[in-house]
């Protein structure tokens, strides 16, 4: 069973990756690069201060929870864990597959960048999604953002779909945490102050 699931990612990455084209190489390498999202990510921690002003900070620890937890649950455990090769490391793949010159470490089950973009799409949701309601739109960037690992041949099918599911995981597990500390920490303070 494992086998076939392994085979039908490996011939879903093949047929994904054939798709692509030279004048859109540098533009899809440059957009799975963290430094060209930052002046999103910047102006995600402007719409919760603008929320919620000083107790913004607490929703802003979540997110950096959120990022960690999933970050270093695939780069730390699951990709040293499972020993999957990725794509660009692994010889059947060399003159089949479309790579842009980089590839990462050895392993990449599960992507880390699907992990990091659906964790931050699922906790910034759940924050301030009630306020402004476009921001169902930063999980089609996460799709977006994830797509381009397979494209570039670092990752297949199912580390970004794995990657996924760790990161909307981290991100209710740190929402639902901040929460926890924010309620428990007013509680405290509002008790100590009588």
């Amino acid at each position: 069973m494992i086998e076939t699931l392994k085979s039908w990612d490996e011939d879903l990455f093949l047929w994904l990756n054939s798709f692509h084209s030279e004048s859109l190489d540098a533009i899809v390498f440059q957009a799975t690069q963290t430094i060209t999202w930052v002046p999103l990510y910047l102006f995600l921690a402007y719409l919760m201060v603008r929320q919620f002003g000083l107790q913004s900070i607490w929703l802003l620890l979540g997110l950096a929870l959120t990022v960690l937890i999933a970050d270093q649950g695939t780069s730390s455990f699951m990709k040293p864990f499972f020993g999957r090769l990725r794509p660009c490391q692994d010889d059947r793949w060399m003159d089949l597959i479309h790579n842009y010159g980089r590839c990462g470490g050895m392993y990449g089950f599960a992507s880390s960048h699907a992990a990091n973009s659906f964790g931050v799409a699922t906790f910034v949701f759940l924050a301030i999604g009630q306020f402004y309601v476009q921001l169902k739109w930063l999980f089609l960037w996460a799709l977006l953002f994830s797509y381009t690992r397979i494209y570039l041949g670092v990752h297949y099918p199912a580390d970004v779909f794995v990657g996924a599911l760790v990161g909307i995981l981290a991100g209710f597990f740190a929402f639902w945490l901040q929460q926890l500390a924010q309620a428990a920490f007013y509680k405290y303070r509002s008790q100590n102050k009588n």
